[in-house]
C-alpha cells in the first residue's frame, strides 16, 4: 500500500474538479478501490470521499421513471418497494452480488465500475506473466491459460476478460440512462453501452478503455424506465449460491399476452447476458424475434440460438454459449411468468 492524501467531497460538483488533476481516485463504498490499491492495479496520490454527499443518495419515482442515486446501496436497491414493484430485476441483481456485508457498502455507482475478476489480473504486482490491462501491449497469459470464464463476445488478442457486475446487466436490459456530472456538465449514457468490449475500445484507439466514462467524469444516478405492464427476473449461473460471481447471467424483461400460462405468448422482450463479454451483451436479434413467440421453452430455445450465432468462444469456454442460453430461455420464462 502506498500513502495517499485523503479529502471529503462537499459537492459532486467539487469532486469532479478534484477528478480533473493528476493521479486523483474517487471512493464511496471502498470494497473495490481498495483492492485495486492493495494488488497494485492502480495507484493515486489522491482520494477524494464522496460517501458523505446526500444528494447522490436515495431512490425515488420521477413521473413515469425510477431513480437511483449513485451512492444507494446494493441491500437498500434490493430491498426497496419501488425498486421491487417497477425494477425486479435490478432489485434481484443487487441481492444476488456479493455476500450481504458487503452490499451494505457497496454503492451501485462503484458496482457497474469494478474490474474483471480475471485471475491473471487480479494477482498482487509484480506480475509474472503478462496482462494487456496491467501492463498494455504486453498481451493476454489467460489466452493461452486458463479461460473457461472469459469472454465469448467482442474480445481481442489482447484480453479475453469479463465485466463481472450483476446490476449493469439488469440496468442494460431495463433501458436505463446513467446520470454523468464531468468538467464539461451533466450528461447521460444508455447502460447498455455504458461498457466498451475489447473490440470497442480498439475500433476507438484507446484498447485499454472499459467504459464511455470520461477520465474526470462522475456517476450521479440512474434513471430507469417504470414499465408496470411487463414481469422482469434475473437468472445468475454461479458455482455456489452465495459470494460468488457469474458464470453466466441473463435479466429480462416480458410484456405477455394473458397470466402467464402455457398458451401466452410474448407481445414484448428485452434480454440482457452477463460475463459473456466485457459489457452486458443485449440479444438484438433475439429481441426482434420474441413478440408473438410462445412463452415456452421449445419455442424460446431457436429464437435464442440465432442471437447467439455470433459467438466466439475460447477452446475452453464453449459450454458457456449453451449455459447463456439456457440462462436467457429461464429468465424469459420467469419474466413472462410462465415458471
Amino acid at each position: 500500500m502506498r500513502d495517499f492524501a485523503y479529502a471529503r467531497a462537499g459537492s459532486a460538483a467539487s469532486a469532479v474538479a478534484a477528478l480533473d488533476g493528476p493521479r486523483t481516485s474517487v471512493i464511496a463504498g471502498g470494497t473495490e478501490l481498495l483492492n485495486w490499491f492493495r494488488l497494485g492495479i492502480a495507484a493515486a496520490d489522491r482520494v477524494v470521499d464522496i460517501g458523505g454527499l446526500d444528494d447522490l443518495r436515495g431512490i425515488t419515482s420521477d413521473g413515469d421513471e425510477l431513480r437511483i442515486g449513485a451512492l444507494a446501496t446494493l441491500n437498500e436497491i434490493g430491498e426497496h418497494p419501488l425498486v421491487t414493484r417497477t425494477a425486479g430485476a435490478l432489485a434481484s441483481a443487487c441481492l444476488q452480488a456479493a455476500s450481504a456485508q458487503i452490499r451494505n457498502r457497496a454503492t451501485i455507482g462503484g458496482n457497474v465500475l469494478q474490474r474483471t475478476r480475471c485471475p491473471y489480473f487480479r494477482a498482487e504486482e509484480p506480475l509474472p506473466w503478462p496482462c494487456s490491462k496491467r501492463a498494455p501491449g504486453s498481451g493476454c497469459a489467460s489466452l493461452a491459460g486458463r479461460h473457461e470464464r472469459q469472454a465469448i463476445f467482442g474480445w481481442t488478442a489482447d484480453c479475453v476478460a469479463v465485466q463481472p457486475s450483476d446490476p449493469a446487466v439488469a440496468l442494460a436490459a431495463l433501458d436505463a440512462q446513467a446520470e454523468v456530472l464531468g468538467p464539461g456538465g451533466p450528461r447521460t449514457i444508455p447502460m447498455r453501452e455504458f461498457h466498451l468490449t475489447q473490440q470497442e475500445a480498439a475500433d476507438l484507439g484507446d484498447p485499454a478503455r472499459e467504459t464511455r466514462l470520461g477520465p474526470a467524469e462522475l456517476i450521479t444516478g440512474y434513471r430507469i424506465p417504470a414499465r408496470a405492464d411487463e414481469g422482469q427476473a434475473y437468472v445468475k449461473v454461479r458455482e455456489r449460491a452465495s459470494y460468488e460471481y457469474a458464470i453466466v447471467s441473463a435479466a429480462a424483461a416480458v410484456r405477455s399476452t394473458g397470466n402467464g400460462s402455457t398458451g401466452n405468448r410474448i407481445a414484448a422482450g428485452r434480454v440482457a447476458l452477463g460475463s459473456v463479454a466485457q459489457r452486458p451483451w443485449r440479444l438484438d436479434a433475439a429481441e426482434a424475434g420474441l413478440p408473438g413467440t410462445p412463452l415456452t421453452r421449445e419455442a424460446l430455445i431457436p429464437v435464442i440460438e440465432r442471437a447467439l450465432a455470433a459467438a466466439a468462444p475460447l477452446p475452453q469456454n464453449g459450454f458457456k454459449v449453451i449455459m447463456a442460453r439456457n440462462a436467457a430461455v429461464r429468465a424469459l420464462l420467469l419474466a413472462g411468468g410462465a415458471q
